[in-house]
C-alpha cells in the first residue's frame, strides 16, 4: 500500500467499512443501475489497490450526494474518498465522461487564466443596487454561463442572481458584486482537476479581500459548500464568513416577512440540494422562508431532508439514462405529494429537473414547474 492509499484510507475511514451494504442499499444510482455499488467500489480499494479504483469508469458514476455517508454505521466518508480518488485518477489521465461536450469545464478552465477580465455587473438589472466595496458580498457563481448553454430548455439562471440581489436590496443591503469574480471551482475539484480548482480559489480569495467583505452569501448550494468548506481546507483558513442565502434571509426573517406581501397561490415541494443538505447540514432555513410566503402550500415529499434524493448528476459528468430515471422518479414523487412546483436552492438542481421536464425522446416527461427559492421569494415581494 503506497502513501496515497494510506492517506485516503486514513482520512476517509475506509478501513472501518463493515461491508454491511447499507451504502449500496441507499444509493440512488444503485437503485436504477444495478451494476454500480458503493460497497464494491470501496472493497476494490481495500482488497486491491488504488489503481484498481481510479482506472474503473464507475469512479465517476457516483453522484457524491452523501446518502451513503449518512447511512454508514462506521462513518466511512465515502464522498471524500471519491474526491481524493478522482484527484489521483486525473493526475494519471483517467478522466470522467464530460456532459455537454465538456463546454462547461472549458469555461471553468478559461476562468483560471490569470489575465482574464470580466464584468459581472453588466449582467445585473439596472434597478438593482450593488457596490464594489463593502462588508456583504454576493457570489453569483456560473449563472450567466448556464443560460447560454441551456437556452433550448428555457433556463433562466441569471434570474436567480437578480432575485437574490433584489431580496438583499429589500432588506436595505447593497451587496458587493465583484466585476472579475470567477467560477468557485466546485466542478473541477469533483472531477479531479485539483490544479484548476486551486487557481480559481486563489483568484477569488484575492478578489474578495480587495472588497473588504466580511460575509459572503451565495444562492448556489455548490458555491456555498466550496467557499465554506473547501476554500478553508486548501487555503488554510479564510477571513470571511460564508452563508447560503437561505441562511442569511432566515436570520432576518422578521424583516423580510414584512416585505412578502404578494400571494403565491400554489402547492410546492422543496428539493434539498445534496451540497446544502447532507454536505452542510442546512435543512430548516429554506423551509422557514417558504412558510412565510402568503398563499403558498408546502407539500413535503416522503424522501426529504437528510433522506432527499439527488437531482441525478453532479459536476456536469456522466449525465445518462440513469440520471434521467432518478430525475423523473423524483419529480413524480413531488407530484404524488400534491405539488405543482418543485422548489430548490441550487442552480444545478433547477437545470437538471428542468431538463427532465423537457425530455424530447421516447421517455415520457413529467409535467412539473421547477423554480429556485430566491425567484419564488422575489415574486412575493411587495410592489416596487
Amino acid at each position: 500500500m503506497n502513501a496515497n492509499e494510506h492517506a485516503i484510507n486514513r482520512e476517509t475511514r475506509a478501513l472501518f467499512c463493515l461491508e454491511c451494504g447499507k451504502c449500496t442499499a441507499n444509493c440512488p444510482v444503485s437503485r436504477v443501475n444495478h451494476e454500480f455499488s458503493p460497497r464494491m467500489q470501496l472493497s476494490r480499494l481495500l482488497s486491491g489497490s488504488l489503481d484498481d479504483l481510479i482506472t474503473d469508469d464507475k469512479l465517476y458514476t457516483c453522484l457524491t450526494c452523501g446518502m451513503c455517508s449518512v447511512r454508514c454505521p462506521s462513518d466511512v466518508r465515502y464522498t471524500e474518498l471519491m474526491q481524493m480518488a478522482r484527484i489521483e485518477a486525473y493526475k494519471t489521465g483517467h478522466v470522467a465522461n464530460l456532459s455537454h461536450g465538456g463546454v462547461l469545464q472549458e469555461v471553468m478552465k478559461i476562468h483560471s487564466a490569470e489575465k482574464l477580465k470580466q464584468d459581472r455587473g453588466a449582467l445585473l438589472d439596472s434597478e438593482l443596487k450593488t457596490t464594489e466595496k463593502g462588508e456583504l458580498l454576493y457570489f453569483a457563481g456560473c449563472l450567466p454561463y448556464f443560460d447560454a448553454v441551456f437556452t433550448d430548455i428555457g433556463v433562466e439562471a441569471v434570474k436567480i442572481g437578480r432575485s437574490a440581489i433584489r431580496l438583499l436590496n429589500a432588506l436595505g443591503e447593497k451587496p458587493v458584486v465583484m466585476p472579475n469574480e470567477r467560477c468557485c471551482g466546485h466542478d473541477l475539484l469533483w472531477m479531479g482537476d485539483e490544479e484548476g480548482f486551486l487557481a480559481l480559489m486563489k483568484h477569488n480569495i484575492k478578489e474578495i479581500k480587495k472588497t473588504g467583505a466580511k460575509k459572503v452569501v451565495t444562492a448556489c448550494a455548490e458555491c456555498y459548500r466550496t467557499l465554506a468548506r473547501d476554500y478553508p481546507r486548501y487555503a488554510d483558513g479564510i477571513d470571511f464568513e460564508v452563508q447560503h442565502i437561505s441562511q442569511y434571509l432566515a436570520e432576518r426573517l422578521p424583516e423580510l416577512e414584512k416585505k412578502l406581501k404578494k400571494k403565491v397561490n400554489k402547492a410546492v415541494s422543496f428539493q434539498d440540494p445534496c451540497r446544502l443538505g447532507r454536505h452542510m447540514g442546512v435543512y430548516n432555513p429554506p423551509r422557514e422562508l417558504l412558510d412565510k410566503i402568503p398563499g403558498l402550500k408546502v407539500r413535503e415529499m416522503p424522501h426529504s431532508g437528510e433522506a432527499a434524493v439527488c437531482c441525478g448528476t453532479s459536476a456536469w459528468i456522466n449525465c445518462d439514462m440513469y440520471s434521467k430515471k432518478i430525475q423523473v422518479n423524483r419529480l413524480n414523487e413531488a407530484k404524488q405529494a400534491g405539488a405543482e412546483t418543485v422548489i430548490t436552492s441550487c442552480p444545478k438542481c433547477y437545470i437538471h429537473f428542468s431538463c427532465a421536464t423537457n425530455e424530447k425522446n421516447d421517455r415520457p416527461s413529467v409535467e412539473m414547474e421547477v423554480q429556485d427559492l430566491c425567484v419564488l421569494l422575489a415574486e412575493s415581494l411587495e410592489a416596487k
